[in-house]
C-alpha cells in the first residue's frame, strides 16, 4: 500500500497550490479519502474529506470556501486545491484513506493508510 503526496511548496500569501496523492496497493475507490496536516509543535489537524464517489465533502472551518478537495477514481488519486493561502496554512500536509463513515472522517485515528506528506510553506 502506498499513497504518494505531492505538489507541496512555497508560495507567497493570497497564492495556490494544488496537492496530490496517487494511491497505490489497495481498492481506491472504496475508500473514503481525507486530507491532514501537522505545523511544527501542533498536532495533526483534519483539512477535508471526500466519499468514494466525490458527492460528499467536508471541511475544517478554517479552510472551507478556500480550499477544494477532489478524486479522480480512474486515476486512483486525491487532490487538494489550495486557494488563498495564508501563512497560518504552513504545514506538512498528508493524505489518508479510512473505510469510516462520513460523519468520522475527521478523526484521524478512524484512517488506516497514510501517505507521507508534503510541505507547504506560506510567506507573508
Amino acid at each position: 500500500v502506498q499513497l504518494q503526496a505531492s505538489g507541496g511548496g512555497l508560495v507567497q500569501a493570497g497564492g495556490s497550490l494544488r496537492l496530490s496523492c496517487a494511491a497505490s496497493g489497495f481498492t481506491f475507490s472504496r475508500y473514503r479519502m481525507g486530507w491532514f496536516r501537522q505545523a511544527p509543535g501542533k498536532e495533526r489537524e483534519f483539512v477535508a474529506g471526500i466519499s468514494q464517489n466525490g458527492g460528499s465533502t467536508a471541511y475544517a472551518d478554517s479552510v472551507k470556501g478556500r480550499f477544494i478537495i477532489s478524486r479522480a477514481n480512474a486515476k486512483n488519486t486525491v487532490y487538494l486545491q489550495l486557494n488563498s493561502l495564508k501563512p497560518e496554512d504552513t504545514a506538512v500536509y498528508y493524505c489518508a484513506a479510512t473505510t469510516v463513515v462520513l460523519s468520522g472522517i475527521r478523526s484521524p485515528e478512524h484512517y488506516t493508510y497514510w501517505g507521507q506528506g508534503t510541505q507547504v510553506t506560506v510567506s507573508s
